[in-house]
């Protein structure tokens, strides 16, 4: 705030808000997500009110109380980054466990139901509104620099929500599937699951594998299939979360071993 940087949503009127109005952040914050939270009493429910409810609460005591008297930098580049980032981590475990901080986020899940676009787009676009509104506000220097703490901020968000073992799914197509099954088990203590490999015209090969690996895992597995069998047809994806307790048993055991 000392440096005139907003985030999106309803943080970024609400510094809007309290600037033009001189008002502190936290009673903003309070009363611009009331109506929100009504909405999703109405729409989503009592247990996801009160969460919603609690969790604004305490966000806008705490800016009260720990509000700095000065900015830790004056550089806007810093103020951007690492106010970015640690909006960001903080979100991020909002999110994570399931709780949200922001009513524009409730308006993006409801008009999901009503519209061609995803959650995400409409969230994007209410923020690109609110971004490009402290250009009126602060000046659109100040504006660029928001909008660098804001893709900060949510690329963050996904880091802490999604955590660094960040999983992938792997599909091979090999015929020596034996020998380089047994070796990612072996070398990665992967389990493997065999799949048939025919299509509806044709038999593709004897051996179609699948497993899952964290994202540190993704350059050996190449190295062994490269080793053991170079004309194998492989395919690797993000995967946006994994339960198993198979699977996170095998993850713990991993990062152990490679600390």
């Amino acid at each position: 705030m000392p440096n005139d940087i907003i985030d999106g949503g309803i943080v970024g009127l609400s510094i809007m808000g309290a600037h033009l109005a001189n008002i502190p952040l936290g009673v903003f914050l309070f009363l611009l997500n009331i109506p929100f939270i009504w909405i999703g009493l109405k729409r989503l429910g009592k247990l996801f009110a009160i969460s919603s409810l609690y969790g604004v609460s305490v966000f806008s005591l705490f800016t009260v109380f720990f509000h700095p008297s000065s900015a830790a930098t004056d550089d806007p580049i810093l103020a951007a980054v690492f106010g970015g980032a640690i909006i960001g981590v903080g979100v991020g475990i909002v999110i994570r466990y399931g709780g949200t901080l922001d009513g524009t986020e409730i308006v993006a899940v409801l008009a999901r139901k009503k519209s061609v676009f995803s959650v995400g787009e409409i969230i994007m676009f209410l923020n690109l509104f609110i971004l490009s509104s402290a250009g009126f506000v602060f000046g659109w220097e100040k504006a660029m620099y928001s909008l660098i703490a804001f893709f900060v901020a949510h690329k963050t968000i996904d880091l802490t929500v999604e955590g660094l073992d960040e999983s992938k799914s792997v599909w091979i197509v090999s015929n020596n599937y034996k020998e380089l099954g047994s070796a990612i088990e072996d070398e990665l203590g992967r389990k493997i699951t065999y799949v048939n490999g025919d299509t509806q015209s044709s038999h593709i090969s004897d051996g179609v594998m699948f497993s899952i690996i964290t994202r540190f895992e993704e350059q050996k597995l190449k190295s062994i299939v490269k080793k053991y069998d170079r004309q194998a047809f492989v395919v690797i994806s993000n995967v946006h979360e994994v339960m198993g307790k198979r699977y996170r048993q095998i993850t713990t055991s991993n990062s152990r071993l490679r600390k």
